[in-house]
């Protein structure tokens, strides 16, 4: 092993760390005492909690721990350390730390505890994400069923299993409210995950299919100073070959350059597509992660 690829595994788990116990405190301070069970192992382990009275950092490393073993035969060593890591340390936080030491929570109104805990466990969940590890559970499933059938479309099934917990909710904490509240927590926590990962440079890609290609590649270039690609393609039903206007695109200025397209072209084709991540000029540079 290199130097090097120690400093780095050694930042990736200082991050991991860091992430899970965020995650914990989010879990832990807004979360469970919201009575809301947002999907995943640690949404299972809140329910059997509530139920049993049974640690949840303990239920979470317990139900983790065959899916652990099968991600160790299947998957690469470093994805699993990371992932053990995670699944360690949230017992240690929750059930060792923030427990025992009457961490004082969030008792105030439900929805606030909501979209804060939605705030706090996507801003951990990113952070472990973005160290490329993981806290178990469906992270570990979806890679095991992509790693066997390739083109499954798991998203949905991890979402049915999500669905699944969710609903379960309203039976243990005997509330319709729980399950929509768990859904607030799974949006905010969603957002703020891809905040954390792919940063403040997502924006919008536009493909641009008009006549007027030129006009409209020097009216961005002028007015909006960001780069065009021209790219070559060809109609499906009269096989003529066209240009396609390629730009990227801050959320903010997507508004402006279609206002733009559409007064020298009102028949142009326009196709927008969002982009989590944009490295290069006039963006993030392709070197912030290094």
């Amino acid at each position: 092993m290199s130097k090097s690829y120690l400093r780095e595994m050694l930042w990736d788990s200082l991050i991991v760390l860091v992430g899970t116990a965020v995650y914990a405190v989010g879990l832990y301070y807004f979360v469970e005492p919201s009575n809301t069970a947002p999907g995943g192992v640690s949404g299972i382990a809140l329910l059997v909690n509530y139920c049993t009275g049974l640690p949840v950092g303990i239920m979470n490393a317990v139900i983790n721990l065959p899916l652990l073993i099968l991600g160790l035969i299947f998957l690469g060593k470093e994805f699993i350390f990371k992932t053990l890591l995670s699944v360690a340390g949230f017992t240690v936080f929750y059930d060792y730390i923030l427990t025992p030491l009457k961490f004082p929570v969030y008792d105030g109104e439900r929805l606030m505890a909501c979209i804060f805990g939605g705030v706090v466990t996507g801003l951990g969940l990113g952070l472990v994400f973005y160290a490329a590890g993981s806290t178990g559970g469906t992270d570990i499933i979806s890679k095991l069923v992509h790693l066997r059938l390739p083109h499954v479309q798991i998203g949905r099934a991890l979402m049915l299993v999500d669905l699944v917990i969710v609903l379960a909710s309203v039976v243990v904490y005997h509330s319709t409210e729980s399950a929509l509240y768990a859904v607030i927590i799974i949006y905010v926590s969603t957002q703020m995950i891809n905040f954390v990962v792919y940063g403040g440079d997502s924006g919008r890609l536009l493909y641009i299919m008009s006549d007027h290609y030129r006009e409209i590649t020097d009216a961005i270039l002028s007015n909006v100073d960001r780069g065009v690609t021209l790219l070559s393609g060809e109609g499906g039903y009269t096989g003529a070959h066209k240009k396609v206007v390629m730009c990227a695109l801050r959320k903010t200025e997507y508004h402006k350059v279609k206002r733009l397209v559409h007064t020298i072209d009102p028949h142009a084709f326009i196709i927008a597509a969002e982009s989590y991540e944009v490295t290069g000029e006039g963006f993030k540079s392709g070197n912030d992660d290094e």
